[in-house]
């Protein structure tokens, strides 16, 4: 089989047709304190991130247009001490974030509280013809990445999404407890979020721009399962994931993906009967089996599903986790990956070993009819 581009090779693999090699893409990276510790070890220092050194493939690049907040809401420190500081983010959100510590923000004030808040909010930032949305050369560089053969993806992690901007605008316990206390303003939330996503995407591609992928960001899912039953996710969401369905039937986009952290099994069938077909990152530590998952649902397509934490324990734990997860890439419709961000337990000489060992075995591996 003659080598592919590297959005043949993507869209052929997830869509389950043979393909010259599995897609090679090093997508998740370090912590901060995990490069800082890298480069005390020794890391050269022209190499100034995780993936170039190694020729990865393209992953689907990101149309970069402004898919949330628009105008964002303005960035202000509110307090800092020698430990953490207090500021607003680009949503509105209060957070409380540690000075030399990579771990979550400590959420202390979410923007909206009830109908009121949500009007404003909307009017202000979530107007979806606002003309700052188109505002960067993003046409521009489309034009490159189509010219290159490299995949090209609407939606990104943390400003696309539909559970997610609930979340964001509600709070966790608040925007679950609005299910029941105010559902009107769920469903308003969630319809709306969806309309701005949707209305960006159609410029977009108005203007001539290929879409291979339409991202969705969620992270509704922890080690018990959804935070969401499935009767809800079908209730509330699934009107959303139909809309974009339909876009992406109307524009022949191929892959609809979720990202979600978390057990997510219970709401995959909802979310496939929605038109999502690919899914990740697979956490292990939540449950995720990426060979039980191939099992369950041979017509989804998977990133991930290798565990992050097995590359602070030396060469040997890494080559027993890349075999534990190989079989599920003799299948098709899987992309090996970590699952998640590296924390800082791991070694440069440990990451270089697990670099080296999934280039040896992706390019040295060809699927049965390739």
């Amino acid at each position: 089989m003659p080598p592919m581009t590297d959005r043949e090779r993507f869209l052929r693999c997830i869509l389950g047709q043979d393909v010259d090699r599995l897609p090679f893409y090093l997508m998740e990276g370090p912590w901060e304190r995990t490069w800082r510790r890298w480069q005390r070890e020794g890391k050269p220092a022209d190499i100034q991130d995780h993936r170039g050194f190694a020729q990865p493939d393209a992953y689907p690049r990101i149309v970069p247009v402004a898919y949330g907040p628009c105008p964002p809401a303005e960035p202000r420190v509110i307090s800092r001490d020698e430990h953490s500081i207090v500021h607003v983010d680009l949503f509105g959100i209060v957070r409380r974030d540690l000075l030399d510590n990579e771990s979550m923000s400590q959420f202390l004030e979410f923007p909206v509280h009830g109908w009121d808040d949500w009007r404003a909010y909307k009017a202000h930032h979530l107007d979806p013809d606002h003309p700052d949305r188109l505002a960067s050369d993003w046409l521009a560089q489309c034009r490159q990445w189509m010219q290159r053969g490299w995949p090209i993806q609407l939606g990104a992690y943390p400003t696309c999404s539909v559970f997610g901007g609930l979340r964001w605008l509600l709070g966790d316990e608040e925007g679950l407890l609005a299910f029941y206390d105010m559902p009107d303003l769920v469903h308003e939330i969630m319809n709306h979020l969806t309309t701005v996503m949707l209305r960006v995407f159609e410029k977009v591609t108005a203007a001539g721009v290929r879409v291979d992928v339409i991202h969705i960001w969620e992270d509704m899912c922890g080690r018990q399962g959804p935070l969401i039953s499935p009767a809800h996710w079908r209730e509330f969401m699934g009107p959303c994931y139909r809309r974009i369905q339909q876009f992406a039937q109307e524009h022949a986009i191929p892959v609809i993906s979720v990202d979600t952290d978390g057990w997510f099994d219970p709401i995959m069938p909802p979310m496939m009967e929605c038109g999502v077909n690919f899914i990740y990152p697979l956490e292990v530590a939540a449950g995720c089996d990426v060979n039980g998952l191939r099992g369950r649902y041979p017509r989804l397509g998977l990133l991930g599903g290798i565990d992050k934490r097995v590359l602070a324990k030396g060469p040997e734990a890494i080559d027993a986790e890349l075999d534990r997860i190989w079989p599920a890439t003799r299948t098709g419709r899987y992309i090996p990956e970590l699952d998640h961000l590296i924390p800082d337990d791991v070694s440069w000489q440990n990451f270089l070993h697990y670099v080296g060992s999934l280039k040896h075995r992706i390019f040295g591996d060809r699927r049965p009819g390739s």
